[in-house]
């Protein structure tokens, strides 16, 4: 037992990027004990062994290398956070049962690095839908978010607080990652920009991400899907880059470039899948589609916005029968080695969500705009459809 303990405190004192300095302040013993200790010439007091534990963020199970059971509980936790595919619905029905599911995982498994991510993930997005994102536009037409409101969404406190941990003590590289990208939403959102700013400073340059590396680290096939993969990651950010870069600035939307430009991000997509299988694309461009009727309707152009709809439907429909738990690929040139792999959907449960999402991006103010559109008879029409009449 002594030689286990003693290289599983080294196992983790390294892979946390700690040394045995950190770990003997932490303990309030000296570091030559802790040498001892990892070398087998002795072993921790047993009252030190809960805060050795905790320091690493373990049960004392794990400690000792009982670890099997401990994490097929904290899966089965996680899988069950999974199936309530928060992502891909609009409501808010799901967040007191899966905080409650994550908060008794945690009562069980305390300072679990993945169950504390999941947790404040949960919470940051119960903050958007209870609460949502409020913003305004400045007497120069920019896009400003309402701090003070902000401020006072417990759901993002909350979530704020634990990123905050798991940025600066996570031993899990990609955990503390994911912590930073998440806080410079929250920092932005509730006027902390100095903080957001530091905090996106500490991740890579976009050509040392994980991706792009991907891309440029195969041969054959491998390489092919990894540059396919790149693409398509690389248009999902662009298009979603480019309609934040319109809302920005109202004065955009004095003219017809807002339609252009989401026909230009339709085109970038067209060009990588030429031959119409879109495969998961399809869920981004029932985003672009549901955008371009209102703005299409905004300046107008009230039969290309129907026909923007009907697009949107038949993209949800394509995105349905992809999601059906099978492997698939994709058969375009450019991705052609990309495959992929979703839990399963119902049939109609994508198409049915539509009408609720429209138009999607919230910004700017649509507010007349949805009284004019759902009050042609062919909103009600389309929406029949979406419902499968």
């Amino acid at each position: 037992m002594k030689l286990t303990l003693g290289e599983k405190i080294k196992s983790l004192r390294r892979h946390c990027a700690r040394t045995q300095e950190d770990l003997a302040t932490a303990l309030g013993v000296t570091a030559q004990a802790v040498s001892r200790w990892e070398a087998g010439g002795s072993y921790p007091d047993m009252e030190l062994i809960p805060s050795i534990a905790n320091y690493f963020g373990i049960s004392i199970d794990e400690l000792f290398g009982y670890q099997n059971d401990r994490d097929r509980k904290i899966d089965a936790i996680l899988q069950r956070i999974d199936s309530f595919h928060i992502g891909s619905r609009g409501d808010d029905d799901w967040v007191d049962e899966c905080l409650a599911i994550l908060r008794e995982g945690l009562a069980e498994f305390p300072q679990n690095e993945r169950l504390l991510l999941a947790l404040a993930s949960t919470l940051s997005e119960a903050g958007w839908r209870r609460h949502k994102e409020w913003v305004y536009y400045d007497e120069e037409g920019y896009i400003r978010h309402d701090y003070d409101i902000h401020r006072k969404n417990p759901y993002w406190a909350e979530a704020t607080r634990i990123f905050e941990t798991l940025s600066n003590t996570a031993c899990d590289r990609s955990i503390a990652n994911e912590a930073i990208s998440s806080l410079v939403l929250l920092y932005r959102n509730v006027g902390e920009n100095a903080k957001a700013v530091a905090c996106a400073e500490r991740m890579p340059r976009l050509k040392d991400s994980r991706e792009v590396l991907l891309a440029g680290a195969e041969d054959g096939k491998e390489e092919a899907r990894y540059v396919g993969e790149l693409l398509l990651e690389m248009a999902r950010h662009f298009a979603d880059q480019v309609v934040y870069a319109l809302v920005t600035d109202l004065k955009h939307y004095q003219s017809d470039l807002p339609i252009e430009k989401v026909k230009g991000v339709l085109a970038l997509y067209a060009m990588l899948c030429d031959d119409g299988n879109y495969g998961l694309c399809n869920g981004k461009l029932i985003q672009l589609y549901l955008y371009l009727s209102r703005l299409e309707w905004e300046r107008g152009y009230h039969d290309d916005a129907f026909r923007s709809l009907d697009r949107a439907l038949l993209h949800a429909k394509a995105l349905e029968a992809v999601r059906d738990g099978r492997e698939h690929s994709y058969t375009a040139p450019l991705v052609s080695q990309v495959l992929f792999k979703t839990d399963p959907v119902e049939s109609g449960s994508i198409a049915q969500t539509l009408p609720g999402d429209w138009p999607f991006w919230g910004n700017p103010n649509y507010d007349d705009v949805e009284k004019e559109i759902k009050a042609d008879p062919r909103w009600a029409e389309w929406v029949e459809r979406c419902n499968g009449k």
